[in-house]
This record gives structure tokens, sequence and C-alpha cells, in this order.
């Protein structure tokens, strides 16, 4: 059995829909969420961060809406919402999936939230490179490699800041850096 932990008219609502499509067998625990107007964790909610949508299946968690549609798509594929591994369409739902959860809503919701959203991702990411030279500390990282790709690609997505620029220059220097630069232009 699926149990989906929800707050009413929040993201979890999706899911239900998405459940409902699927015709998987289900069942529903209310649980309330922290939300600007008010509400706090529900200590029933399994959810770490006390959000929702969650998911709980045979004892597992998970947690995400794009992680969670693309789990219930997988574990009831009969009604096609999800094209399977080996469908020649995975690739593209895959791609969507990602670029919602990637661009599309965080790009959306950033028109209506609040302005200091990029003032924190600023002091954030500062705060972070201030203390050392990467974002894990004295380790490299995949983290570095994501917060260097879209310096590269859009620099003034961050303040102008020296020790910004000089994390870019020293990730961007690193050997593999360079052979990826090379093999993206050989195209």
């Amino acid at each position: 059995m699926v149990t989906l932990y929800h707050a009413p008219r929040s993201r979890s609502s999706r899911i239900i829909w998405l459940l409902e499509e699927l015709g998987a067998p289900y069942e529903i625990v209310y649980v309330d969420i922290k939300r600007p107007t008010g509400g706090a964790r529900d200590p029933r909610n399994p959810n770490p961060d006390g959000r929702v949508p969650t998911l709980v299946h045979d004892g597992r968690l998970v947690m995400e809406s794009v992680a969670i549609a693309l789990y219930l798509t997988d574990l009831f594929p009969a009604n096609g919402i999800g094209p399977t591994v080996g469908d020649p369409k995975r690739g593209e739902y895959l791609t969507w999936l990602a670029y919602y959860a990637g661009v599309m809503e965080p790009v959306l919701i950033a028109r209506a939230s609040r302005p200091d959203d990029a003032a924190q991702v600023d002091r954030r990411v500062t705060e972070a490179l201030s203390k050392a030279p990467y974002l894990l500390g004295e380790k490299f990282s995949a983290a570095d490699v994501f917060l260097a790709s879209i310096m590269q690609f859009q620099r003034s997505f961050l303040p102008e800041a020296k020790l910004l620029d000089d994390f870019l220059a020293r990730v961007t220097s690193r050997p593999a850096a360079q052979r990826a630069r090379q093999r993206d232009a050989a195209v």
C-alpha cells in the first residue's frame, strides 16, 4: 500500500491527482505543514523537513514531487502515465521532470517570492566560500561543479566579489574542467 502524507492545497495535491490517474491503491494521512499563514511541523509526517508530498511504500520513504512522480509511474506502469525504461519517450519524460524541478518551478515561484531570496542565496554562497576554497570546505565536490557551471553560464547571477571570481578561476582550472571544456567545444 502507498501512503501519501498530504496537506490540503499544497504541492501534494498533484500527487493525489497522479495516484488517481494511475489507478493506484493508496491512503492519505492528512498532516499540517508550516505555511506563511501559520501551521507547524506535524510529528506524524515522516519527512525530516516536515514537508509534503511525502510518500511511504513498503516502509521506504520517497520525498520530492518529481521523485515521487517517477517512483509512482515506475511502480504502476499499466496506465502509461510515465514512459518505462526502453520506451523512446523515456528520455524526454525524464528531461521534462528534471526541467520542471530544476528550472520551471523555481522561476515561476521566484516571480511571486520575497525579494530577499536572491540575497539569501548570495549570502549562503559567499559565506561558505569565505571560510574555505570549496562549498564543502577543503574538498572539491560535485556541488562545486554545479555552482561553477551556473557562474560560467551567467556570472551576473551572483554578486561581484573577488572570492567568487577566485573560486571560479580555481575550479575551472582543474584538469577535468579543462578537458570538459575541450570536449564541449568539440561539437
